[in-house]
């Protein structure tokens, strides 16, 4: 009983919130947004580089570290498929990830060594039947669009030359 009791003044207590006091518990979802934190991982989605190309270059690490196994990439035959762009030796054939299956931990986005997957900061992605929630390479480049402002390597240079020496402790 004195379980019952306890829970019956919770429930009262917001009840009285609620109706007299005009706090809002619930937030009205199409009119409301809930802002999205700093840190969250969304879904995700390729990127273009500044030329307009695709930055993924078919090395399946995503593919390989994705727990659920969402993503599928079909990498280039044996004649190889020619490459948008002059750095890079082979460019996915087909590259799909599966909503369904995908779990938002963003290993994909951790692994990818070009930077050609990031993780959306959009929480609804929706679909009115199980294949339009199979994003394929143009539906998720069309997401992700050209980020110009990433160029891993470059950084990567630059922190080098900052660091003179490799710090070994004897």
């Amino acid at each position: 009983m004195p379980a019952i009791v306890g829970g019956f003044k919770v429930t009262f207590r917001h009840a009285w919130r609620t109706l007299f006091e005009g706090k809002k518990v619930t937030m009205e979802y199409p009119e409301q947004k809930w802002t999205v934190p700093e840190g969250y991982r969304g879904a995700p989605y390729l990127v273009r580089d500044q030329e307009g190309s695709t930055k993924c270059v078919s090395c399946q690490l995503c593919e390989f570290v994705c727990p659920p196994k969402a993503i599928t990439i079909t990498p280039p035959g044996p004649a190889g498929q020619l490459a948008e762009r002059s750095n890079a030796e082979k460019m996915p054939q087909e590259f799909e990830i599966n909503f369904l299956r995908c779990i938002y931990c963003g290993l994909c986005q951790e692994v990818c060594p070009e930077e050609a997957i990031f993780l959306l900061k959009d929480y609804s992605i929706t679909g009115h039947s199980r294949q339009e929630l199979i994003f394929d390479k143009e539906k998720l480049l069309s997401l992700g669009g050209v980020h110009a402002g990433v160029q891993k390597w470059k950084h990567k240079a630059e922190e080098a030359k900052e660091q003179k020496d490799f710090p070994v402790k004897v």
